[in-house]
């Protein structure tokens, strides 16, 4: 057998597999202000970790927040949902992954404000944060902790 022959085996199975992946893939429906800046780096760090994303562009996100049962305290400049749980801020693309891993009983994560390092905020400093869970009853506990440098 050569290597031509090889390659026709090969390829399609390669081709059919990516496929599968690509459809397992969770969508993310992100919901941002056109003019953010800092969104769209984090739509592309999410990209950049296998999910899908869907952006929708709004006037303000407030409605969205409201809509998902984010608590005020915990707000950021977007928001997002993905396998029926809320997304708000800069949360990391490997704790969304975490999230729908193991399934918590909670309504979502969030990154309150926005700080220096998270995904999309990067730059010369990074500052310490907490990726938070929080639950139908706004309770919160922390999900994660990042250190600053």
């Amino acid at each position: 057998m050569n290597s031509v022959s090889i390659f026709r085996i090969i390829f399609p199975i390669l081709l059919l597999v990516s496929m599968q992946l690509k459809a397992a893939a969770p969508t993310v429906s992100v919901f941002k202000t056109p003019s953010c800046g800092c969104c769209n780096k984090w739509v592309q760090h999410l990209n950049a970790n296998g999910f899908d994303v869907e952006v929708h562009q709004v006037p303000s996100t407030a409605e969205y927040r409201q809509k998902y049962g984010i608590p005020n305290k915990l707000k950021s400049c977007h928001t997002a949902v993905v396998g029926g749980y809320a997304i708000e801020g800069h949360v990391p693309a490997s704790d969304i992954q975490r999230l729908l891993e193991s399934k918590p009983k909670a309504k979502g994560l969030a990154v309150p404000g926005m700080p220096a390092g998270s995904p999309g905020m990067e730059g010369a400093r990074s500052e310490a944060y907490s990726v938070i869970l929080f639950g139908e009853d706004g309770g919160t506990s922390v999900f994660r902790k990042y250190a600053g440098e």
